[in-house]
């Protein structure tokens, strides 16, 4: 599913509460969104453009964490998946007495 806002919208919103021309309230009010909204793209932005903190992850980063928490969850699945068969198998070899 696409980002409600494009990513050019993003950065050139971005770039005008940069420029401190005007309040950050007054340009997301501009631009038909939240402040939080816009201070979240200029957080963001900062994270992207420092390569990450402490306490936020840059794009990248999220992407990858994406993608492991995928994996992640196949690799539980096949895993749970293996240990029925070894338990169906071990129940099947095991001769009556």
């Amino acid at each position: 599913m696409p980002a409600p806002h494009p990513p050019e919208f993003r950065r050139r919103a971005v770039d005008l509460a940069r420029a401190g021309d005007k309040p950050v309230s007054a340009i997301a009010k501009e631009l038909s969104i939240s402040e939080s909204c816009l201070r979240n793209w200029m957080a963001q932005a900062d994270a992207d453009d420092t390569g990450g903190s402490e306490s936020r992850l840059n794009s990248a980063e999220k992407r990858e964490l994406v993608e492991l928490r995928k994996e992640k969850r196949r690799l539980e699945v096949e895993n749970e998946i293996l240990k029925r068969a070894a338990a169906y198998f071990a129940r099947e070899n095991v001769l009556p007495k």
